[in-house]
């Protein structure tokens, strides 16, 4: 691997925030700001592949989210229905593989065919590689993950001494996707919202006052330019 390949993260996490104040800045109704986020994540997937980031994972909607008001969370659902249906054609043409985290199970029929459709079409793309969060919660994952583990040890298929941290991670999730390297944030907000709190551990983290609508390829390239200095140790040193 050439310097210049290690200088871009392989695997980078974001926290769509801003939508809403995107909205309200220009004096427009909440829903406005989130299909303009909606809007920017295609951009912002071709720009990632555009600088070698192979893994890209955005956190759409959380568990959090249902206690906001109704008409906001039925907008959008309607919206990610949309956002899916769209995604399949956008996978093709991308050459993207798409994989959606979180317990889908909550979301409407409809919503999980389309999931399962766009997941089973873009399974054999080579391209970027596209995880979803929705309504996903780190520490929802991280308790059906234990629960996953226990029913193994009551089977009798785990030996409750060999759980290790790739037994845990291969519970999760994210199984078989590498850890970020780098954790974007948009809006100002620097906090993790219950968002890969395991996957994390060793992240950079960055925050940026853009909010998501804005977020274009030229603040990638500054997030990716704060990954390039940041000296990256391992082992406790």
């Amino acid at each position: 691997m050439s310097d210049n390949a290690r200088s871009v993260p392989r695997h980078v996490a974001v926290i769509l925030d801003g939508n809403g104040r995107w909205a309200k800045k220009r004096l427009l109704p909440r829903n406005a700001g989130h299909a303009a986020g909606s809007k920017n994540v295609e951009k912002i997937c071709a720009a990632a592949w555009d600088m070698g980031i192979e893994y890209l994972t955005m956190y759409a909607f959380s568990t959090e989210n249902w206690a906001r008001p109704k008409d906001e969370v039925d907008a959008l659902m309607k919206l990610l229905g949309s956002y899916l249906k769209d995604c399949i054609n956008t996978s093709r043409k991308n050459n993207m593989q798409v994989r959606v985290i979180g317990d889908i199970s909550r979301l409407d029929k409809g919503l999980q065919e389309r999931i399962i459709e766009l997941e089973e079409v873009s399974a054999n793309n080579t391209g970027l590689h596209f995880q979803v969060a929705l309504n996903y919660g780190s520490r929802d994952e991280i308790k059906r993950g234990i629960i996953k583990i226990a029913r193994e040890i009551k089977e009798g298929k785990l030996d409750i001494n060999n759980i290790d941290e790739d037994v845990i991670s291969s519970h999760l999730d994210t199984y078989g996707i590498p850890d970020p390297d780098l954790m974007i944030r948009t809006s100002g907000e620097q906090r993790l919202s219950n968002y890969l709190l395991w996957q994390l551990a060793y992240a950079e983290f960055y925050f940026t006052d853009v909010f998501w609508p804005d977020f274009d390829k030229k603040e990638l390239e500054k997030a990716v330019e704060f990954y390039r200095t940041r000296d990256r140790r391992y082992g406790g040193v």
